[in-house]
């Protein structure tokens, strides 16, 4: 119980000692031109997105863009909950599922700058249960020629993934094992997932999968706290990201918006009732990997923490090196093309938890060479180009996932730079 009492002791100080918690400035609005873009371009967003509502694409969505360090767009568009007839508003809540990675990664980044963790060592060096896993050939499970490595589960080549590798032999286990229940722990899903095979070897091919969670646990382990708690004190709370959470609280769920179902042909059918949601109850297991309520304000910041190398209005999270790794490829060139199922992003490596464009390609023409980012289930994308010093979120919460809004985006955002 000692390590509780001392992080909630230190919970405490922050809040009290340190003025970014309740009173951080917030990040400045200027005009398009300013910054070296153009207004009227810009314009375009809101003709493009209320479209997509008017023509029941999506419910609602909202749009947040920074260029050099200054917000030059913010819109909101449609509803938030069809049912409730609510307008969509800034500071609505919504489901970021994927878009909680780069934060574990993060978690995980400050513990290595802590010298606390190390990038290439086998996972079993802190959860020994990890040790036993065994890789899935036709000829029955073996060893694998190497252990996984925390680099490993942050650019997602350990081997694990969520049940949908096109295997049975593979996805049936991890189905049955009910890896992700919520209401078990992060320790509890380790020991399931230590039981059953890895698709491939370890840092051998890409697949997106529960590494992420894997890496939450990792944390725990390392800092003796829960994953909720390390996130509040080293990146919330020093990030003033006042409403990120694994659940939304009694008095914010006003503000909670409604999750849809899409037919991609304009029809809308309610999937997560706001009102109703599993959301709104705190979990036992904090889902790294995809678990995460937050709003368009609070992941600018934590972006515009990346942005800057590891620090917001002076406040550092983390170091200029870390940064720097996190946005570079860290893909080995044996490893191919990123892919779900056949669909093959080309031109696309990995970091430690945001996706890299490596060179141009037919897929995402309108990206630019050096874009980092990543999406989240609910259609919720985010990207920034470091030589255009430029961050982008479009949040909207319609599954299934879909690239549909940043796609029609992404080319007048660009397009909007003149200089």
């Amino acid at each position: 119980m000692r390590y509780r009492f001392t992080s909630y002791l230190l919970l405490s100080l922050l809040s009290i000692s340190v003025p970014y918690s309740a009173s951080a400035a917030e990040i400045p609005s200027v005009s398009p031109e300013s910054v070296g873009m153009s207004a009227t371009k810009l314009a375009e967003i809101n003709k493009v997105m209320d479209k997509l509502v008017a023509d029941k694409r999506l419910a609602g969505g909202i749009v947040l863009i920074a260029k050099d360090g200054k917000i030059v767009h913010r819109s909101t568009h449609g509803l938030m909950d069809i049912e409730a007839n609510k307008p969509m508003t800034k500071d609505a809540i919504l489901r970021f599922y994927s878009m909680s990675k780069a934060i574990t990664t993060t978690a995980a980044m400050i513990l290595y700058d802590e010298g606390k963790l190390e990038l290439d060592a086998p996972i079993s060096k802190y959860l020994p249960e990890m040790k036993q896993v065994k890789v899935y050939s036709k000829d029955g499970m073996k060893t694998p020629k190497r252990e996984i490595t925390v680099r490993d589960l942050m650019r997602h080549t350990s081997g694990l993934n969520y049940g949908s590798s096109g295997n049975p032999a593979v996805d049936q286990p991890y189905k049955k094992a009910d890896v992700l229940n919520r209401d078990t722990d992060l320790a509890a899903m380790t020991t399931k997932l230590s039981q059953l095979p890895l698709v491939y070897e370890p840092g051998q091919d890409w697949m997106y999968s529960v590494s992420v969670d894997v890496l939450g646990r990792v944390v725990e382990v390392i800092s003796q706290q829960p994953l909720d708690q390390f996130f509040q004190e080293r990146i919330f709370i020093p990030l003033d990201m006042n409403d990120t959470g694994f659940y939304v609280p009694k008095g914010k769920a006003n503000r909670f918006a409604a999750n849809y179902n899409s037919n991609s042909k304009g029809k809308l059918t309610l999937k997560d009732d706001p009102t109703e949601s599993r959301y709104l109850k705190n979990p036992k297991l904090f889902s790294g990997g995809g678990g995460l309520v937050s709003t368009a304000r609070d992941y600018m910041r934590f972006l515009m923490m990346i942005s800057e190398g590891g620090q917001l209005q002076g406040t550092r999270v983390l170091s200029k090196k870390s940064v720097k790794m996190m946005t570079r490829d860290q893909l080995p060139k044996s490893v191919p093309d990123i892919k779900f199922g056949e669909n093959v992003r080309t031109g696309v490596g990995f970091g430690l938890g945001f996706s890299i464009r490596t060179e141009m390609s037919d897929w995402d023409p309108q990206g630019r060479v050096g874009e980092y980012g990543w999406g989240g289930a609910a259609s919720t994308h985010y990207w920034a180009s470091p030589k255009d010093d430029l961050i982008v979120i479009v949040l909207e919460q319609t599954m299934p996932y879909s690239f549909m809004t940043e796609f029609a985006l992404k080319g007048i955002i660009y397009d909007a730079i003149e200089d």
